[in-house]
């Protein structure tokens, strides 16, 4: 094959819209639910990985800012949004709505993977 755009998006090597996914988290006794869109794994994820490996962002964080999108695709968070560097008085990303989106992150990038 020739490296060409056509020839690429025909073989599925571009990631496509955000898909949307319902989160629902508890903190303390109340429970939430939200519509968050997902980006599938892809560039985003992959520069941020990258950044993570040299030490620059927190792994986590950056796969949590990578992926949660609106549904344009646009980015919602900074991997300091998530640590709470951004705005110390916020603080961090509560801990069960972190666990519920890298838990949609997975389903979105596990969707018609046969499992063995």
């Amino acid at each position: 094959m020739k490296l060409t755009l056509q020839a690429l998006t025909t073989a599925g090597a571009f990631t496509g819209r955000p898909v949307e996914k319902e989160i629902t988290w508890k903190q303390g006794e109340d429970e939430f639910t939200a519509t968050v869109f997902i980006r599938p794994l892809g560039y985003h994820s992959a520069k941020s990985d990258l950044m993570a490996f040299s030490g620059k962002i927190d792994n986590v964080a950056g796969r949590i800012a990578a992926s949660v999108c609106d549904e344009d695709g646009h980015t919602v968070f900074t991997p300091e949004d998530i640590t709470g560097e951004a705005n110390p008085e916020r603080g961090a990303l509560d801990g069960a709505l972190t666990i519920a989106l890298l838990v949609a992150i997975q389903e979105v990038n596990d969707l018609g993977k046969v499992k063995h």
